[in-house]
């Protein structure tokens, strides 16, 4: 299989990896935190702020794919404490509407680039 692979320009990559790999009827987006956006101001302690750069990172590659939060069936959110869970709901719910993709949430240790939160998703073509 060659993969085909998509491309945010304003988001970077902390690490050998794509931002997006398309798998047919699948597309398989890499986890976005808010220190991957090329010009994102410092959001340490903002976990509504670094939630909103995350979705503006990952609509930004959804996009060059030809997809919407509409075309989402999957979310994983990762959290370096669960005390930020409210914050990152309350603009989480912001992006989608029911019925809502299936999503998981786990508190890590810590996440690249000293980020508190990491979201990744799945998304399927129509």
């Amino acid at each position: 299989m060659v993969r085909k692979i998509y491309t945010a320009s304003n988001a970077s990559s902390s690490g050998p990896y794509s931002h997006a790999v398309d798998a047919g009827d699948y597309v398989f987006f890499s986890g976005q935190t808010a220190k991957n956006a090329s010009d994102a101001p410092d959001l340490t302690g903002d976990i509504a702020g670094q939630t909103h750069q995350c979705f503006a990172n990952l609509l930004n590659v959804m996009e060059q794919a030809d997809l919407t939060t509409d075309d989402v069936v999957k979310v994983n959110v990762y959290l370096t404490s669960m005390k930020n869970f409210t914050a990152m709901n309350d603009v989480y719910e912001t992006y989608f509407t029911a019925p809502f993709p299936a999503r998981t949430c786990v508190a890590v240790l810590e996440l690249p680039l000293e980020a508190e939160v990491e979201i990744e998703i799945i998304a399927k073509r129509s």
